[in-house]
């Protein structure tokens, strides 16, 4: 279990105070005017904001069931990486399609988590991440006192490459249940 005395202030769970009933945010979740976004820095009209969506489909082959990447140097795969290229550089994100992961293992894990994140706080603990690393049980980011937080509870871990994989932060609760 993280050492809380590590944190530069106490870590109160997002979870636990949005389950207090609090009847506001409290001021330190709350960014500074200068800090939100604003019709200057954003788009007005978020119809019309086109997400890159990124088709995957020909980065892979079915083989006997099983998805394999193609050879990389085709035309396709080409013009594959150039779009995941131009969607990191222009948007910081993007939308997979066609990535051949199945529903039901998606769904799978979104329960799992949802599980985990319903657990009571002392076993979520367990699994708290340390001031210096995100990796872990976590509802801060960085060790400055005083720093405006988000209003989130977050888990986070490394799985490539392994030298930064933490075992002990891979939760064995809750079990999967489908």
């Amino acid at each position: 279990m993280s050492n809380m005395e590590d944190w530069p202030e106490p870590v109160v769970r997002v979870q636990s105070l949005s389950d207090s009933g609090l009847s506001c945010i409290p001021p330190r979740y709350v960014k500074p005017l200068s800090d939100r976004p604003t019709f200057e820095n954003t788009s007005s009209n978020y119809d019309n904001a086109n997400i890159p969506i990124i088709d995957l489909s020909g980065l892979f082959e079915n083989k006997n069931g099983d998805l394999i990447v193609t050879s990389s140097n085709n035309s396709s795969n080409s013009n594959t990486f150039s779009q995941i290229s131009v969607a990191c550089r222009e948007w910081g994100f993007f939308q997979v399609v066609n990535h051949g992961v199945s529903h039901e293992l998606m769904d799978g894990a979104r329960e799992a988590w949802r599980e985990f994140f319903h657990l009571p706080m002392e076993k979520k603990q367990k699994y708290a991440n340390k001031p210096r690393t995100y990796e872990g049980y976590g509802s801060r980011l960085g060790i400055e006192k005083g720093a405006i937080l988000d209003w989130s509870d977050y888990y986070y871990l490394h799985y490539l490459p392994l030298c930064l994989k933490d075992f002990n932060k891979w939760p064995a609760s809750p079990p999967f249940s489908r």
